[in-house]
């Protein structure tokens, strides 16, 4: 991060401090589906007024052209979701991947730096995030809907969306069988400083979504303190260790970036991971950790795990 970004965004965090935003009141009613584009005979784009957030939410749907019943993998974005498609269908071949698969694969747009959790307090920067309402109360009957969804569920992402996945997953663990964190720390705690940064970094008051650091908010969302909740769930976290590998090899305009900027913070994700790994063993909870030797934050690699990760996520869901 250049110095000054730092500089703003440790500004920004200062202001936080000294303002923050009283909490919404609560909103009732149910998420209505106001739109549906067909992109393709298997992608399709809905367009939900949610209730909870009090706007319109795209959501866009990997599905197969025929009929029959299948589960969903609700795949998350990171930090700065794509606006007009998700980062995973822009970056990666997501798309061809899933062709022919029996499974719908959910890939909410927008929330940048939101965590994909229901924020405390309405925000200055983006307004009312309600994501953990939306993704867990008022998404999936209209997926299961629309898109003969069975009500077998998987939840993964990367980075910001990775950590959201264990989140939700822990608060909502009847709705999941399996999870996956690409290059994501499931520990809160750990992660407290670089998530702060984060929305800071973004324009947001950080303190507007789980309160004070350390408070009862925070606990209440961490997985490493929530593990239990993970118990005979499928589990697959990877990690690389922030040196460059094969793709920092390829030439790509965003290679300096992937190596100057990718692999420092793989390298503080890869020490996350293998904490929580330790953690799950400590309470015989069995889990998938791929451990690179190699491997920047970055979209290249993310693509090689979403790959090696769907034998055991869609073995999970029968997919």
């Amino acid at each position: 991060m250049r110095k000054g970004a730092v500089a703003a965004a440790v500004l920004a965090i200062a202001a936080c401090l000294l303002h923050p935003v009283a909490a919404p009141p609560a909103i009732a009613g149910a998420a209505q589906v106001v739109r549906v584009d067909e992109l393709s005979a298997t992608r399709s784009a809905l367009f939900i007024d949610s209730a909870a957030m009090g706007r319109t939410i795209q959501v866009q749907v990997l599905h197969p052209a025929a009929g029959g019943d299948r589960p969903t993998y609700y795949l998350l974005d990171g930090l700065d979701p794509g606006a007009v498609q998700s980062a995973w269908t822009n970056a990666t071949d997501a798309e061809p991947f899933f062709q022919g698969k029996n499974v719908n694969v959910v890939l909410p747009m927008g929330g940048q730096a939101s965590y994909y959790t229901d924020w405390v307090s309405d925000d200055p920067r983006f307004g009312r995030y309600k994501w953990e309402t939306f993704l867990t109360q008022e998404l999936p009957p209209i997926i299961d809907d629309y898109f003969s969804g069975n009500g077998v569920n998987a939840i993964g992402g990367l980075s910001m969306g990775g950590i959201a996945a264990f989140v939700l997953a822990v608060r909502h663990p009847e709705m999941y069988l399996a999870v996956a964190g690409y290059s994501a720390c499931p520990d809160t705690t750990i992660a407290e400083g670089a998530m702060m940064f984060s929305v800071a970094n973004r324009g947001g008051n950080p303190l507007n979504m789980w309160g004070a650091p350390g408070g009862p908010a925070w606990t209440e969302h961490n997985p490493a303190v929530l593990t239990e909740a993970l118990r005979g769930k499928t589990l697959f976290l990877s990690t690389g260790t922030g040196l460059p590998g094969p793709h920092e090899l390829e030439i790509k305009p965003q290679l300096p970036e992937n190596i100057f900027f990718g692999g420092p913070i793989e390298f503080g994700v890869d020490a996350c991971v293998t904490a929580f790994e330790q953690r799950l063993r400590s309470l015989n909870i069995p889990a998938r950790v791929e451990h690179s030797p190699v491997g920047t934050h970055s979209w290249s690699y993310w693509q090689d795990t979403l790959h090696s990760s769907w034998p055991t996520i869609g073995g999970a869901i029968g997919a």
